[in-house]
């Protein structure tokens, strides 16, 4: 009997340490800036509805958004934004799937902010694109804090943006990524 408890101990220890290196939230905020240079107004939004895991062993990493969640500062803006832009009936969700190429240098153990370099597959209104992106993954007890920002082309995603726009919206977006998540 005690072989058996000891067995279904060291199993359920193993369990849990195999489980304790995932790190998950579902309220991370991904911002985008995509104004002109001499537009008289913002062309900005935020989603704090961002689903974001991170494989501490493996150095896997994904972000997934709904396009929908995006909020803007005017409620029209949002509207051309999902029915004009990004077409969001259409292409619901844009995602991000990649792997920490440093993962040596991330120490998940260990408080600390550590420079991260992640490469991987965004994809954006239908289209998928190989990506490089720098960033900095915090680590704090059993949470960590991921910060990335980047630009991508909006033409490389299909974006098209209509002539009479076209000095208010710039030809790159810049997105900020950010995620608070703690371990599962």
């Amino acid at each position: 009997m005690k072989k058996l408890l000891l067995t279904v101990s060291c199993l359920m220890m193993a369990t849990t340490a195999m489980f304790a290196q995932k790190y998950m939230t579902r309220t991370g905020r991904i911002s985008f800036n995509a104004t002109a240079a001499k537009s008289p107004e913002k062309i900005e939004a935020i989603n704090n509805e961002v689903a974001n895991i991170v494989d501490a062993k493996t150095g896997d990493i994904v972000f997934q958004v709904l396009i929908k969640s995006f909020k803007f500062e005017r409620e029209l803006m949002q509207e051309h934004f999902n029915e004009n832009y990004m077409q969001s009936d259409k292409f619901p969700k844009s995602e991000f799937k990649g792997k920490i190429d440093n993962l040596s240098d991330v120490n998940f153990t260990k408080d600390g902010t550590y420079n991260a370099k992640v490469s991987g597959k965004l994809t954006i209104h239908g289209v998928t694109k190989d990506v490089n992106v720098p960033g900095t993954i915090a680590v704090k007890g059993n949470t960590v804090a991921v910060k990335a920002k980047f630009s991508v082309k909006l033409n490389d995603y299909n974006i098209d943006i209509p002539a009479m726009v076209a000095d208010k919206v710039g030809k790159d977006a810049t997105i900020t990524l950010e995620g608070n998540l703690t371990q599962k």
